[in-house]
């Protein structure tokens, strides 16, 4: 789950539209939409979204740290019967430092990871262990990524230290699975971006009322439609698709 504001889409008090999405990792499909209305914020949507989602039992729900908070980790749990991951930041001061605190020296390396791509070298060592006493509701497991990039043209290192926890017991999640599903939550910003650059979407024509809100359901639809279909270049199938009428039909299921 995450949020995104439409930058070139303004209410009547010129306050920016923010939409709330729920997204599938495995098939980066937008299974939910809500637009954070104006006298409210994304904290006060997260019940509400996934309550639009059906079958959520046993489902893990990946979010960034806004939403690392007790409530919408016992709604979790409690009342839909699923799992969490959350990443811990500097807003939960206590829980971060009671994290930084376990012994991880003395806990083995569980996972390594490379990549390389967009002009750096990337790799993810990872660490889990098992808890039961975390100020925090449901927590089974702790989680530490160190991730270290390296940009190719400049050399520069950055070495970045992750936290976080989840409601999987070890028998559940090995750490592999649990560095992807990590992983896997990033590819909302992925969407973000081919919505952003793809389809221009900060620089739109519709502005007002709910014109906003409908073209991101239609660009949200087109590609995870596209993806359904096992499509890598978004923009390259855009103009396949707009070169004869009845591809998107057919991509649909429609002819």
């Amino acid at each position: 789950m995450d949020g995104k504001s439409l930058r070139g889409a303004a209410r009547a008090n010129g306050r920016r539209i923010h939409l709330l999405a729920a997204l599938d990792h495995t098939t980066s499909s937008v299974l939910a939409q809500l637009d954070v209305g104006e006298k409210t914020n994304e904290i006060a949507c997260f019940q509400p979204l996934p309550d639009t989602i059906v079958g959520l039992a046993g489902a893990v729900v990946t979010s960034d740290a806004m939403h690392t908070r007790r409530e919408h980790a016992d709604y979790l749990v409690m009342s839909r019967s699923a799992h969490y991951i959350v990443i811990v930041k500097g807003n939960r001061k206590k829980l971060r430092k009671q994290l930084k605190s376990l012994p991880w020296q003395a806990i083995p390396l569980q996972g390594r990871i490379r990549e390389a791509g967009h002009g750096r070298g990337e790799i993810r060592r990872i660490k889990v262990a098992t808890v039961n006493n975390l100020l925090f509701p449901h927590a089974r497991q702790a989680i530490q990524l160190k991730r270290r990039r390296v940009n190719r043209r400049t050399g520069k290192i950055t070495i970045k230290t992750i936290y976080a926890v989840t409601s999987l017991p070890a028998g559940r999640a090995t750490p592999a699975q649990l560095a992807a599903l990590i992983r896997g939550h990033w590819s909302v910003e992925a969407l973000h971006h081919i919505r952003d650059v793809t389809f221009a979407e900060d620089a739109p024509q519709l502005r007002t009322g709910n014109a906003p809100r409908a073209m991101a359901t239609w660009r949200n639809l087109t590609i995870g439609a596209l993806r359904l279909a096992g499509v890598r270049g978004i923009a390259a199938a855009l103009r396949r698709n707009a070169r004869d009428p009845h591809r998107p039909l057919a991509l649909l299921g429609l002819k």
